[in-house]
């Protein structure tokens, strides 16, 4: 404690008052003078560092879920390090209508002939290539598409989707209200973390994507509760 408040030019009372208030997020469990990361907590990284956990993994999904994309569709891609791994394979695929608040993702897509780039608008966030803001949420608004492909920072399997940005939140949850089929789209290690805000329940997805790293609990509880489950390795 007392280092902490050396380092920060604090006194040990704030950063007491601090550490409790983390505990109480999930972000810390207190110790003896101290805290510990809790490690089921979902911290976000930058995209740069996401692109390299689980790749192969990662480029597998994406490789699939495009699979489910037909000629014609008006699809969501969600912003993050898996979802941009679905642009990736959108070659072939004639006459598509892709909204997303990823800029990288939208960059991807920009040259080709056979997708048609809409982008949400609003404040992007550093490190993360993704926007947000009450512009985008009323912009998507005015349209309904086939699938939303969403990220996953955090799945825990009573709770459900979770990212760290309220933000992001918000306008996840306005993909939802716009798509008529909502499949998340994650790797296993997502799994049994969770984080401050909420962007879907169990319930509301119709289809989950990721590898045979998920919990044999997770894939029991989702299926019971009607997910049509994906495993792709």
């Amino acid at each position: 404690m007392s280092d902490f408040a050396k380092q920060y030019d604090v006194s040990e009372v704030t950063i007491r008052n601090d550490l409790n208030y983390l505990e109480k997020q999930g972000c810390v469990k207190r110790c003896y003078g101290g805290a510990l990361l809790n490690n089921q907590f979902a911290f976000e990284r930058p995209l740069n560092d996401k692109k390299q956990l689980n790749s192969n993994i990662k480029a597998k999904l994406g490789e699939y879920a495009a699979s489910l994309i037909a000629d014609g569709d008006k699809i969501i891609l969600d912003s993050g390090s898996t979802t941009e791994q679905i642009a990736y394979h959108l070659k072939g695929k004639n006459d598509l209508v892709v909204m997303t608040n990823g800029i990288n993702i939208a960059y991807h897509l920009a040259n080709q002939s056979n997708v048609s780039v809409m982008v949400t608008g609003g404040t992007m966030r550093e490190n993360s290539y993704s926007v947000h803001g009450l512009s985008g949420e009323d912009f998507l608004a005015g349209y309904r598409f086939n699938k939303l492909f969403l990220g996953v920072d955090g799945f825990d399997k009573s709770t459900g989707v979770t990212t760290p940005h309220q933000g992001e939140a918000d306008i996840n949850r306005r993909m939802l209200d716009a798509a008529q089929v909502v499949i998340a789209v994650t790797d296993s290690s997502k799994f049994s973390r969770q984080s401050f805000c909420l962007i879907a329940r169990p319930e509301q997805l119709d289809m989950l994507i990721t590898d045979s790293g998920i919990p044999s609990d997770y894939l029991e509880h989702l299926t019971s509760m009607g997910v049509d489950v994906r495993i792709v390795d």
